[in-house]
């Protein structure tokens, strides 16, 4: 019997700092081995794949004021970025719950945490929506002293194609924070009505061409043409702003209005896949029963609806005297940051202290 050769199978290239193919940035993938690489990456002003960089820590933790013994929820645990600089300030004495629904991301987050020296002594991950946040309550019996909410979508769905939150790169059109339940983003717009797709475009994202790409949407679905990924979605887009005339574009010219429209309509998909601001209502409704007296909340928003329900909310339970104290004024990133980061550039913070 004659010896085979093994064939030995090199790995791709690592072009340069910042290799386009999501696939192909190993080194973006191992922080802990390639950590020059990411700092170059950074440095940059880009976000390494894989990864999260957490926005507003400093101003978030100012607020909070953790000290040791206090318990806690991150209500959105992500990349856990956020949860790690929470968990130094109890120096080993309290306790954190951070709860997810992506069972791909939290599953790795939880590990990288245990890695660091943040096991289940001190924090606890629920694969849990923060709608149910009274569950988390009723579990363990103490209310919080401090909660964080950070509403916006992770760095690494963002740019993982397989996940198809981003219209800048082809994958399957998915749009789920939990690939595992519930209809993608592709199911719905086989689905939905004329009049039901222009209302999301419109109320989620205030899409100025709702009318137009609905109608799109709808040619295609009569002609047999599935819209099955992110690239099919842009295209459409790009069909429906064809016909417009350049000189009605808010926008400098045609290319940046469909670049514009793209943003709205993948956000008004993404909301609608994922009940987004009915999570968001039930976690505001709830939110007074679930802080212990005195407790601080923070909430990180990233489109005009969300930071429009929260300001609804903070101030109504301050005038029937829930809250004894909330923020007059967002707060913003500072220029510095959204300089190292540019996904800062659209966050809001807000906060309230319970009565």
């Amino acid at each position: 019997m004659e010896n085979q050769e093994k064939v030995h199978k090199r790995r791709v290239r690592y072009s340069g700092t910042h290799p386009k193919s999501y696939k192909e940035k190993y080194k973006e993938h191992n922080p802990e081995k390639y950590a020059d690489t990411i700092a170059k990456v950074i440095q940059k002003g880009s976000t390494p794949a894989g990864m999260h960089i957490s926005i507003m820590v400093q101003e978030i933790l100012d607020f909070l004021q953790i000290q040791p013994g206090m318990t806690g929820l991150d209500a959105t645990l992500g990349y856990g970025g956020h949860t790690k600089a929470m968990l130094e300030k109890l120096e080993g004495n309290g306790h954190i719950y951070a709860l997810d629904v992506d069972p791909i991301e939290s599953a790795k987050t939880k590990e990288r945490l245990a890695n660091q020296g943040f096991g289940e002594e001190i924090l606890t991950v629920h694969l849990q929506n923060f709608a149910d946040i009274d569950q988390v309550v009723k579990d363990t019996g103490k209310k919080f002293d401090f909660i964080l909410a950070d509403l916006g979508v992770s760095s690494m769905q963002i740019d993982n194609p397989d996940r198809g939150f981003s219209y800048k790169v082809d994958g399957p059109l998915d749009l789920r924070m939990n690939p595992e339940k519930g209809d993608s983003a592709a199911d719905r717009l086989a689905q939905v009505s004329y009049e039901e797709l222009i209302g999301m475009l419109y109320e989620n994202a205030d899409e100025p061409y709702a009318e137009e790409i609905a109608r799109v949407v709808m040619n295609w679905r009569k002609k047999g043409k599935a819209i099955e990924t992110t690239t099919h979605f842009k295209e459409v887009i790009e069909e429906a702003l064809s016909t417009i005339p350049e000189k009605e574009f808010a926008e400098k010219n045609r290319k940046e209005a469909v670049k514009k429209s793209c943003q709205r309509s993948f956000q008004a998909l993404r909301i609608d896949v994922n009940s987004e601001f009915e999570v968001l209502y039930a976690f505001l409704d709830k939110l007074p029963e679930v802080l212990a007296p005195n407790g601080r909340v923070a909430i990180l928003t990233f489109h005009s609806g969300e930071d429009r329900l929260v300001k609804r909310s903070f101030k109504e339970l301050e005038k029937l005297g829930i809250y004894r104290e909330v923020c007059k004024d967002v707060i913003r990133p500072s220029q510095e940051e959204c300089i190292r980061n540019g996904r800062a550039k659209c966050t809001k913070m807000r906060w309230a202290i319970k009565s």
